[in-house]
């Protein structure tokens, strides 16, 4: 979705003059197909990494613990090198090699903002090279996880599953707190109770689906609520993202974590350049009108000027007698 204002006139001017552009899919991508169960004794089939288990070319990991030479920030690990990377227990296949699991200690390392640790993968776009980035009013978008929650930290059990971001805060999360699956909405936590009654290893399926300006959220196929928000610079996040630390949770130590195994993640962007175009003017439309107000007021208060004087100057010099 890097396109250029010179593509957009371009690709307004096209639809203006050879007719509606045809919908064209943006970094659309269908999961990959489940590596098969590993075989007792046979090596062939065993898998080693998460990339071997779920569809990881459109994204990156960040991981509760410190890179080489900086101990304070979280490690990312970005394509290629994500291809061929696992780290146990944090970020591994399962034995079965059906999924992956996220783990994110309370003592974990945290990112810029958070107090909280991740095991989280972020959306990225051009097979891992940039950062994702999408309007929720531009086209349509859409992220689908089959996961579990199956483990909370001791004294604060609270976990994050699944989240859109934008590009300042959290647009809304799917959050369990002890048997409490909730869908956020901004700074409210509790915004729907999806159910009370959710037991640690129930694999569900979460889905967001962005159009419009409005983003409708699925558990299990059912839509459960419809969030009217404009936004942009957004993208996708599906892991562990554990909502304790050691400053609100006991024991302060890797043995207190949150967890989640996803079996499935996928996302679609279907968007047009109609779509970004209208975007775009929409989005501009409010300034523009402001301007021209603006202008229009300084013009009328210009001519009121010339033709009422509001004072005249005083005249010096010796008058002539």
């Amino acid at each position: 979705m890097h396109i250029t204002a010179l593509s957009l006139a371009l690709a307004a001017a096209s639809s203006v003059l050879l007719g509606p552009v045809a919908a064209v899919p943006v970094a659309a991508r269908a999961p990959m197909p489940a590596a098969a169960p590993a075989v007792p004794g046979d090596d062939s089939t065993a898998c080693t990494e998460p990339a071997q288990v779920l569809d990881l070319s459109n994204w990156k990991v960040t991981l509760p613990f410190g890179g080489a030479g900086n101990a304070k920030s979280p490690l990312e690990v970005t394509q290629p090198e994500l291809a061929n990377y696992a780290t146990a227990p944090w970020f591994n296949p399962t034995p079965a090699c059906d999924a992956v699991v996220f783990r994110a200690p309370v003592d974990g390392v945290t990112t810029k903002g958070s107090r909280n640790p991740r095991s989280e993968l972020r959306e990225m776009a051009d097979n891992g090279a940039n950062t994702a980035s999408w309007s929720s009013t531009a086209g349509t978008h859409m992220l689908t996880v089959t996961e579990a929650f199956t483990h909370l930290p001791d004294g604060k059990p609270e976990l994050v599953g699944a989240q859109i971001h934008d590009a300042a805060d959290d647009i809304t999360v799917f959050r369990l707190e002890g048997p409490n699956l909730y869908i956020t909405e901004g700074d409210n936590p509790h915004y729907k109770l999806v159910t009370s009654t959710y037991a640690l290893g129930t694999k569900f399926e979460a889905r967001y689906v962005v159009r419009d300006g409005k983003v409708n959220v699925y558990y299990n196929g059912a839509l459960q609520t419809t969030i009217s928000n404009r936004f942009s610079g957004a993208y996708f996040k599906a892991g562990a993202y554990t909502q304790a630390n050691c400053g609100n949770s006991s024991p302060c130590s890797s043995s207190n974590y949150g967890e989640t195994t996803i079996y499935d993640v996928s996302v679609f962007h279907h968007v047009t350049p109609w779509d970004i175009f209208w975007d775009w003017f929409t989005s501009l439309l409010p300034l523009a009108l402001a301007a021209a107000a603006l202008i229009a007021v300084g013009w009328l208060g210009w001519r009121r000027s010339r033709t009422h004087p509001a004072f005249s100057l005083p005249r010096f010099g010796r008058s002539a007698k």
